[in-house]
């Protein structure tokens, strides 16, 4: 993005006219968005968006919801999409993405390291048949996860995902320069839930997303499962808050 800055007002203005919901963040080494609203809408801001220079062929992926999952259109501008703590690391294209089709071949090898690429508390509430959890509070710290293992996984493909991808598009490069071979789920989570009808043979439990839903089963369903139900440490107080305020009363 060559003007995060006035990006950001653009998309302010269009979520506004199209009266949309999301949670959008900008930042000059690319676009992370999850926009929702009435399906003519969302498909109007998706095809103006690829209509832009730069944006033909944006990925995206469409998840059909029961309840509106955003109050309001929040634009925010970053210095990083997420926070990776490692400089000089962008979210470069790295060549390491699979398919959904061969990211359920690799669950099967022997040879593959899966590692879930999301925070502790997600990875509670549902995570891939055989993935590890690295065990961190925070995106910023991964990279000594990482390296802390390195030694070990020489030889074997490190299978990680996340929700979306968009971490996963942030630490590939990078840990292919750490030496280690390494295969990210294209679009994520998300992307493979919708792509099986019987994900539920590789997907255990819930999984997590940042909106009013909480949380969405093997078949992309909302559950039911309450902010309160997923952070009951209270170090995570502070997401529980943050969840709730995606949630006000006044949209009862």
């Amino acid at each position: 993005m060559a003007d995060p800055t006035a990006f950001a007002d653009w998309l302010r203005a269009r979520g506004a006219a199209l009266s949309l919901g999301g949670v959008v963040l900008v930042a000059e080494e690319g676009l992370s968005a999850a926009i929702a609203g009435e399906a003519a809408d969302v498909l109007a801001m998706e095809a103006e968006l690829q209509a832009l220079p730069g944006l033909a062929g944006l990925p995206v992926k469409h998840n059909r919801c029961e309840r509106r999952p955003f109050s309001r259109f929040k634009v925010s501008v970053k210095r990083e999409i997420v926070a990776f703590g490692v400089p000089g690391v962008s979210g470069m294209q790295a060549g390491t993405h699979v398919s959904p089709q061969r990211w359920r071949e690799l669950l099967d090898d022997p040879d593959t390291v899966v590692i879930d690429n999301r925070n502790s508390f997600e990875f509670k509430l549902g995570r891939f048949r055989g993935a590890i959890d690295p065990g961190v509070a925070h995106f910023r710290d991964f990279p000594a996860y990482v390296e802390a293992h390195r030694a070990e996984w020489q030889g074997k493909t490190v299978a990680m995902y996340c929700t979306g991808g968009i971490r996963c598009e942030k630490t590939a490069a990078w840990m292919q320069a750490q030496g280690l071979k390494v295969a990210q789920l294209d679009g994520g989570i998300l992307n493979y839930l919708a792509t099986f009808d019987d994900a539920a043979a590789d997907w255990q439990g819930e999984c997590y997303v940042f909106d009013k839903r909480i949380a969405i089963d093997a078949a992309a369903r909302e559950t039911g499962t309450t902010a309160e139900q997923v952070f009951t440490d209270p170090a995570d107080a502070w997401r529980l808050a943050r969840a709730k305020r995606l949630d006000p009363a006044a949209d009862d």
